[in-house]
């Protein structure tokens, strides 16, 4: 029988590389560690590791254990910490996951009333998730996902909160800046700035420079909205954003804001929950106030 224990085990030695020092993680001695191990590679009938040197390299079998482990665990975390919350009348953490770059300016408007009026409740955001934000939302690594792709699945609900237009900001003395909108072949020499993300989930790309098969001369990535609009208003290249989010900075610095193509690209931000924590008071009041948000910034 595979224990909580030995999903532990697999995933605390997987980190750390071997088992000395995933028997100090775990706080047990390296010999009661391997005597677990042994007991559950007769059990199972297979190997888990293979030896190589003073490396250890999972097997077939222990990379599946892996993928159980990285699942399970969260899991079983989240169910422990809200049974003891339950258990102390506390409310708990609303964790967020943002699979949107620039959304992080517009959550910190929803975050701060949100505190303010649910002074039980923590607010914990993570932006790197092991099997992606739908992943996350499935394995209760958070209760709450930001993105402007939903993924609808059975057991989740995306609810749209808020409208934005996706826009390219350039440099205020730019040759283009007096355009009412651009082309795709307007970038095909300029330097474009993005967030850190696959092409294939950047707008821009998929819905402007993509269909017209225009690539930019240069492709950078800057994780901060801050630096990104730096080097656009220092001519390092042009960056493309949400349009309420380019008029908030083209306010403190010397930028230019066009729409992309003639119609322009709309989109909209999502909140992703699991269905079934539709009693989650918390959560549901702070699905509300991004909803209220939206309309009241319009």
């Amino acid at each position: 029988m595979i224990e909580r224990i030995h999903l532990k085990l697999v995933k605390a030695v997987q980190e750390h590389g071997s088992l000395t020092a995933a028997a100090k993680e775990l706080f047990v001695t390296q010999s009661a560690l391997s005597h677990t191990v042994r007991k559950l590679e007769d059990n199972l009938g297979t190997k888990i590791w293979l030896r190589e040197g003073r490396n250890l390299r999972l097997t077939q079998a222990g990379n599946y254990l892996i993928n159980i482990a990285n699942r399970v665990l969260p899991l079983l975390e989240h169910a422990e910490d809200k049974l003891k919350q339950i258990s102390h009348g506390e409310r708990g953490t609303l964790r967020i996951g943002m699979e949107c770059h620039p959304c992080y300016q517009w959550l910190l408007k929803i975050v701060s009333p949100f505190l303010h009026s649910w002074p039980d409740v923590d607010v914990d955001v993570k932006q790197k998730f092991q099997f992606g934000g739908v992943g996350a939302l499935l394995d209760y690594e958070i209760d709450l996902l930001v993105t402007p792709d939903p993924f609808y699945k059975a057991g989740l609900s995306f609810e749209p909160v808020f409208d934005y237009e996706q826009v390219l900001v350039l440099p205020k003395d730019h040759t283009l800046a007096k355009r009412k909108y651009l082309q795709a072949a307007d970038l095909r020499d300029l330097t474009l700035l993005t967030y850190p993300v696959a092409t294939d989930r950047l707008d821009i790309y998929t819905q402007f420079l993509n269909p017209a098969g225009v690539n930019p001369k240069k492709h950078k990535t800057s994780e901060t909205t801050e630096i990104m609009l730096q080097m656009v208003a220092c001519n390092r290249g042009v960056a493309a954003m949400p349009r309420w989010l380019a008029e908030e900075y083209s306010q403190k610095l010397p930028l230019s804001v066009l729409r992309l193509g003639r119609a322009g690209i709309a989109k909209q931000i999502f909140l992703g929950t699991r269905t079934n924590d539709g009693e989650i008071q918390y959560l549901d009041a702070f699905v509300e106030m991004a909803r209220n948000y939206k309309l009241s910034s319009k």
